[in-house]
């Protein structure tokens, strides 16, 4: 490969919580092993190159003042929607720019939602979706996902139809692919959803913010270009903070065609005076966004699956009364450990401390509103995934 992807950085002290933080509270690790950052939703590889080289050319000029986002921003995000994507007609006007995804949700909620107002999201659920929520004081209205014959994550419509009439509920949250359970939705399901959100005339919040990490076999279908209703109904957000780890330099963006929509959810993100870009952040996106940018994830793409490939197989085959459904986009891992726990009569508690003694540091999956889950970043030197397996089966399960 082209870029290094097996390099195994040491990031501490150097700004991470993936590594300077343990989100188990109570447990330290046994002495002997080292931390695996295995939990918060980013990557432990070096990012493309051409993003420092943008950032560090833009801060050899020595003024940082005010600026607006300047021509090659907008066409640098409809360039990369076009080649990644295949859309065509993205206009400057229908761009917008977002401290963060969860920024544009909370816009979009104050625009076109009222306190106590019904929401309806799927479960497995974003844990960022719920405390936007929760601190907005809607209430959220749950459509389960459902596991079919094969394992594989699928939506009920008829569940979310019933959900939205019983309600009155006029707003949704839709994560395309899917964060926690990693599916990469088909064009059917995807134009099946947007059904009920049109028969239910719902406003459509589309997270899309895992879009460039597909898995090989599969394909990301922007909700907007199901239909032209699809179009004028959503409001879909992305970020190169996902695809090339920039979370901390802060900068997502709302593609958004309908003005009406548009215009209301500018207005809201604007009334705090705070949704402003950072000037490094937009130098970084325009670094990313080069066809160097698009190498660099084709390479990453690759890595991701044969992480994904290898710790599905080492569950399945080890790891007995651990149910686990293949993702085929993200970097992420959704285990359902029910089944373990009540064979070995161990609590989920139990179970999260042990793979943290041990340096495997993972996430508590019941903050994705389902109960006896883990979620497991794949995000990281092959060698240090196929190590946090080795531990997990020598010493946790």
């Amino acid at each position: 490969m082209k870029y290094d992807f097996t390099t195994i950085m040491d990031r501490a002290g150097k700004d991470s919580i993936a590594v300077d933080i343990i989100p188990i509270p109570g447990v330290e690790m046994k002495e002997g092993f080292s931390k695996i950052p295995m939990w918060v939703a980013d990557m432990n590889f070096a990012t493309v190159p051409t993003i420092q080289e943008a950032v560090v050319e833009r801060m050899e000029h020595p003024a940082y003042g005010y600026f607006m986002p300047s021509k090659e921003y907008y066409d640098s995000i409809i360039g990369w929607q076009r080649v990644r994507n295949g859309i065509e007609g993205i206009e400057p006007v229908n761009i917008g720019y977002e401290n963060g995804v969860l920024g544009c949700v909370s816009s979009a909620l104050n625009a076109f939602t009222s306190q106590g107002e019904p929401i309806l999201v799927h479960r497995p659920c974003y844990v960022g979706f719920l405390h936007v929520l929760e601190d907005l004081g809607r209430k959220i209205i749950y459509s389960d996902l459902k596991k079919d014959e094969n394992g594989t994550w699928r939506m009920d419509f008829d569940d979310m139809d019933k959900k939205m009439k019983e309600n009155n509920i006029h707003f949704a949250i839709f994560c395309t692919p899917h964060n926690p359970t990693g599916r990469v939705w088909e064009r059917e399901e995807i134009e099946g959803a947007m059904k009920v959100y049109k028969d239910n005339d719902c406003v459509v919040i589309s997270d899309e913010i895992w879009s460039d990490l597909i898995l090989e076999g599969h394909k990301h279908i922007p909700t907007q270009s199901i239909s032209e209703d699809a179009k004028q109904r959503t409001i879909a957000i992305y970020a190169p903070s996902k695809t090339f780890n920039l979370a901390g330099l802060i900068g997502s963006y709302h593609i958004i065609y309908n003005k009406y929509l548009n215009d209301k959810v500018k207005r809201q993100g604007s009334i705090t005076h705070y949704n402003s870009m950072n000037v490094l952040s937009m130098h970084a996106l325009i670094g990313a966004y080069r066809s160097e940018g698009q190498e660099w994830v084709g390479e990453l793409c690759q890595v991701l699956k044969q992480n994904v490939d290898y710790a599905y197989d080492f569950i399945m085959e080890n790891f007995k009364g651990v149910k686990l459904s293949k993702p085929q986009g993200t970097y992420m891992l959704y285990l359902d450990v029910e089944e373990w726990l009540n064979e070995n009569n161990k609590t989920l508690d139990e179970l999260l401390r042990a793979g943290v003694e041990v340096g495997v540091i993972w996430q508590d999956g019941r903050q994705f509103s389902m109960n006896n889950t883990i979620r497991m970043n794949l995000a990281l030197p092959h060698s240090l995934v196929a190590e946090a397996m080795d531990r997990l089966k020598k010493y946790v399960f």
